[in-house]
């Protein structure tokens, strides 16, 4: 079982189409997935508009529950709570933050706003996260990732002793923008390569994503197909 809440397609960096990206994922055997393109506040109506539809028809004609969702990408801290408001009153039914990635210069004081906004859902490769970031997202219901893609996984390890420590839920997400898809076998080498155990990768595999599911709720198609 293979769940996948973070990926991007034509409308942000991906490399392919939103309704191409969910049918390689569905032919990978994905069980449910989001497409969370890269925005700032000025993409937001647009994204979540051509997402939803190309979501809705998959959803009804594979069975596959595919959300539309956004990227919250260098947004300043500061704007971040506006930000995911926003897009939720919009139609993305999940946000992520682009957290502070040890690779990029992203705004000091994003992690600490994603968790504790109330709109946020995930967030994804946190570079060097605090416990007080960890321990507010356990609190708040903000999902951790960790990173599939090899410039975020670095500071996969320190991600998942820091979310461990402090009861934070982390999943395991692919980032993916050419065809990079998740694997049960892949993800489960995400989870002990973080140094994290066999009896967590349940947790971690499984168990957090339906979690994740039951918080965005179920999908319903809407427009006529």
């Amino acid at each position: 079982m293979v769940y996948d809440f973070h990926t991007h397609s034509t409308l942000s960096d991906g490399e392919l189409s939103p309704i191409e990206l969910i049918r390689r994922a569905v032919v990978a055997g994905y069980r449910g997935m989001a497409i969370t393109d890269h925005a700032g506040v000025g993409q937001l109506e647009r994204f979540a508009h051509e997402l939803r539809i190309d979501c809705e028809i998959a959803t009804a004609h594979w069975g596959i529950p595919v959300y539309p969702g956004v990227e919250l990408t260098h947004t300043p801290a500061g704007a971040v709570e506006k930000a995911a408001q926003e897009a939720k009153r919009l139609g993305a039914r999940i946000v992520i933050v682009h957290g502070e990635t040890i690779a990029e210069p992203v705004e000091g004081g994003t992690n600490l706003a994603a968790v504790t906004c109330g709109y946020v859902d995930v967030l994804a490769h946190p570079g060097l996260m605090t416990a007080e970031v960890a321990a507010l997202a356990a609190r708040n219901d903000v999902f951790i990732e960790l990173s599939g893609k090899s410039t975020h996984a670095f500071t996969n390890g320190h991600v998942a002793k820091v979310a461990k420590a402090t009861g934070a839920r982390l999943l395991v997400n692919s980032d993916n923008h050419v065809l990079d898809f998740l694997s049960e076998e892949r993800v489960r080498g995400i989870i002990l390569g973080a140094g994290l155990d066999e009896s967590d990768v349940e947790e971690i595999a499984v168990r957090n994503p339906l979690l994740l599911l039951e918080k965005l709720g179920s999908l319903k198609v809407t427009r006529p197909l």
